[in-house]
């Protein structure tokens, strides 16, 4: 494999595995907290760690339980933060706030595709507007002393204005670039287009990461090799599969790869459930969003979905861990799947967010 290229401005956070192309776990709205990136490193780290967004506007101030998954980060990774926004006074101050905290660098984020992000000029809306894209980029390269980076998609509605934004990021020198290899109008649903991320690393000048529909190490490792991409950047498929990242190192250095099993798998609920509880929150509502998670960790568990069909309908603790012991501890030592099962959906009813939606979150991110 080839190493990792150089930063122009300056150098990027060393991988775990020297010389080893970079992974990292995608930024997801209401996922990646502090304890998520806490049970993915206990499973086997990212190189690096995103934030959630922060919401920049003129009556912001960074959100308290994001700056913790700074602050009271123990998982020894670099963690990014990253910024949504389109006022420039106001992103610039965010990311002046946000360097006062252990951050590895800012981020902006110019990929999310809900319609209530993007119709507001933000995300992937920013897209449409590349005049108004090179003023950013240009005032946060400006407040950002060290590493900038952005994570974006390959366009709109259309590609347009692909090459153009690819040069606006070598002006401002940016340090890393994460592509999601779809328009913000294709959403998750769409094929990834993966000769554009193969574009991007040819034209830009720092390196870029390649992120959308890496369903597990085998895959991600052939599209690295495909796009020539400095890494990977990975999302739900961690969420499905937590020891996805130190499988895609074990395959970059072409060691066997951990086998999972069912068994390991009932213990990452476990583990998940209890980290993710917070004091005073009614158990039907820790109950409902655990549901989410295992909305993506069904994927894997057996090929009819039954799985993902009695656990949707448990309304306690209980409940919900008897479904996990009747399907993940009568066979314990049966191997998760590696990818998906064909035609098990996270959320088959949610294929298309609605306007309401955050397309970045756990209610629509499905395919």
């Amino acid at each position: 494999m080839s190493s990792v290229p150089v930063s122009r401005s300056a150098p990027l956070p060393a991988p775990l595995v020297p010389d080893a192309p970079l992974t990292a776990l995608a930024p997801m709205q209401d996922v990646t907290d502090l304890a998520f990136m806490g049970v993915i490193a206990h499973y086997g780290a990212p190189d690096y760690f995103f934030t959630e967004f922060f919401r920049v506007h003129a009556q912001s101030r960074p959100e308290k339980h994001i700056l913790r998954s700074i602050d009271e980060n123990r998982t020894g990774r670099p963690v990014f933060a990253q910024l949504i926004g389109e006022d420039i006074p106001h992103l610039v101050r965010t990311a002046r706030e946000l360097l006062c905290h252990p951050v590895a660098g800012i981020d902006l984020n110019m990929g999310c595709p809900a319609p209530k992000v993007y119709k507001k000029n933000v995300g992937g809306g920013l897209l449409r507007d590349p005049e108004k894209v090179d003023e950013i980029l240009g005032a946060l390269r400006d407040a950002s002393p060290g590493l900038f980076t952005v994570k974006m998609r390959i366009g709109f509605d259309t590609t347009v204005h692909f090459e153009r934004i690819l040069d606006l990021l070598n002006k401002h020198s940016v340090d890393l670039l994460s592509l999601h290899g779809r328009t913000v109008k294709e959403g998750y649903r769409s094929d990834v287009h993966y000769d554009f991320i193969a574009r991007a690393v040819e034209r830009a000048k720092c390196p870029v990461l390649a992120n959308g529909n890496l369903t597990s190490a085998a895959t991600a490792v052939r599209v690295q090799g495909e796009t020539k991409a400095a890494g990977v950047m990975i999302g739900r498929h961690a969420i499905r599969n937590p020891w996805i990242f130190r499988q895609c190192r074990e395959r970059f250095s072409g060691q066997p790869v951990s086998a999972v099993t069912l068994s390991d798998v009932r213990e990452y609920v476990e583990r998940l459930y209890r980290a993710t509880q917070q004091p005073g929150l009614a158990e039907v509502y820790h109950v409902n969003k655990m549901k989410k998670y295992l909305n993506f960790v069904g994927q894997g568990v057996d090929a009819t979905g039954a799985f993902l069909h009695e656990m949707r309908r448990t309304e306690t603790e209980r409940q919900l861990f008897e479904i996990c012991d009747r399907h993940l501890l009568a066979e314990p030592g049966r191997i998760f799947a590696d990818e998906p099962y064909p035609g098990v959906i996270a959320r088959p009813n949610c294929e298309t967010p609605s306007a309401d939606a955050d397309g970045c979150s756990l209610e629509s991110i499905t395919a």
